[in-house]
């Protein structure tokens, strides 16, 4: 915990399995996705088809990088794991 009082969030680990939490729903949108987590009752907006590609294919991966690697050209990488990242962060995503 820190000094305010709020947990400190561990940073996100790429090189780690992840998948697509089990209490989380994807449905296509024309922009790439709506998540919809059941728990929670949060609604997310995945904003590419791209995004959603890489969420879909987490778990055929050992990791959440070699999934960023097989869908996304390099230069854009550290955006992707950025928004991964904020998946875990909204419980959209959970470790394998």
């Amino acid at each position: 915990m820190t000094t305010s009082g709020v947990l400190a969030q561990e940073p996100f680990d790429a090189s780690a399995p992840w998948r697509l939490s089990p209490q989380v729903a994807l449905r296509d949108e024309a922009f790439g996705a709506l998540a919809y987590h059941y728990g929670n009752r949060r609604l997310i907006f995945l904003k590419s088809k791209e995004v959603l590609e890489v969420v879909r294919q987490l778990e055929h991966y050992d990791s959440a990088d070699a999934a960023i690697d097989a869908v996304v050209g390099e230069a854009r990488r550290p955006a992707y794991r950025r928004a991964l990242a904020s998946l875990e962060r909204s419980e959209v995503l959970v470790a394998r």
